[in-house]
């Protein structure tokens, strides 16, 4: 059958999501199983979200408002900008995936780098793009190895910042020095899916960039917000930018719960509040466990902690699966002695530390 599939699909590895919980209870037989593997909201939805489901339950039978007009008006009055500047999206996989239809064409070529969101290539494969992968260096984007690869058919880079799975990230001087030289013709992404859990200074928020006519800002409401299941995301961009990503979309791409769940979660600012403290208080409290067992890592500005368990990093994630402690090996990622763990409550960080310290 393989002669009737497009040669590009053939040869994509697929994105290899994170074990599910039901799936581990059944292959173990355990009852208490702890997620730490999907860099999730380890505080669920906020009140104000799940309120709104409910309420609008009787209403799904009606397609979404597919201009999204209630939830793009919140959002511009939250960010300051205009609605028309605005992109919804069924998660910022489909936002990756109508940016490249929209401004990539057959013949030309994206850049990222070798080890950060899988999506961005296997996207590129599917659509039959070709892309361009430069390593890291120390762990971060090296974006003066990535002006080195700009050629004249090159169109899009994907910036993930902070990145995933390293936890690292592009400083304001190094972005802004690299897009002084980025030609006219380049398209630039910046995947900023982590921004709520920055903790330092320089970090260069991507709405402050928007109005460059070359820059894109992913955003996501499946993080900070709780709503990975109902997959709603957003970009930011030019508004010309954006009129041309809106011919490019599926009229109902956003669910209707998505959308009406999203528009409240933006009122719950305590929510986020606390999100946020649970998170830098639990990367304080891991980063301190892990340099007491000697276990090195890489500093993160995320919801994540990339590991080097000194060991087959696969191994170890099978052997933690027994114990109910669900973490991501990094094998997809060439990585093949780390582990990557989502920061989770008190409760799952302790946990999370005592089962490595017996698995190691």
């Amino acid at each position: 059958m393989e002669e009737l599939v497009r040669k590009n699909i053939v040869n994509i590895t697929p994105y290899i999501a994170g074990k599910p919980i039901e799936e581990i209870k059944r292959q173990w037989a355990l009852k208490e199983i702890i997620k730490l593997a999907s860099n999730e909201n380890p505080l669920g939805p906020s009140l104000k979200a799940m309120e709104a489901i409910k309420k609008n339950l009787s209403k799904v039978n009606r397609y979404p408002d597919s201009l999204g007009f209630y939830l793009k008006k919140k959002l511009a009055r939250y960010l300051n900008v205009k609605p028309a500047n605005i992109v919804l999206g069924n998660g910022s996989d489909e936002l990756i995936d109508i940016i490249i239809k929209t401004f990539v064409e057959d013949d030309e070529n994206i850049i990222t780098a070798d080890t950060t969101f899988l999506e961005y290539e296997i996207i590129s494969k599917v659509n039959g793009r070709r892309i361009i992968t430069v390593p890291l260096r120390y762990f971060k984007y090296d974006l003066e190895a990535i002006k080195k690869k700009i050629g004249k058919k090159t169109k899009l880079i994907f910036i993930a910042n902070p990145n995933n799975p390293t936890g690292t990230y592009v400083t304001k001087y190094e972005f802004e020095d690299f897009m002084r030289d980025l030609p006219a013709n380049v398209l630039l992404v910046l995947d900023e899916a982590y921004d709520t859990f920055i903790d330092v200074d320089d970090f260069p928020a991507g709405l402050n960039y928007i109005n460059n006519k070359n820059v894109i800002v992913l955003k996501t409401f499946s993080k900070a917000y709780g709503l990975a299941g109902l997959r709603i995301g957003y970009c930011l961009a030019s508004q010309k930018l954006a009129s041309y990503m809106e011919k490019a979309r599926q009229p109902f791409n956003v669910n209707f719960l998505a959308h009406v769940a999203a528009t409240a979660a933006l009122d719950d600012k305590k929510f986020l509040r606390k999100t946020r403290k649970t998170i830098l208080a639990g990367k304080d409290y891991l980063y301190d466990a892990l340099s007491k067992l000697g276990i090195v890592y890489v500093p993160t500005v995320a919801n994540f902690i990339l590991i080097d368990v000194g060991r087959d990093g696969v191994s170890v994630f099978k052997e933690m699966l027994k114990y109910g402690v669900i973490v991501r090996d990094m094998d997809q990622y060439g990585l093949k002695n780390f582990i990557r763990v989502t920061i989770g409550t008190e409760k799952e960080n302790e946990r999370f530390i005592k089962v490595l310290k017996k698995v190691l």
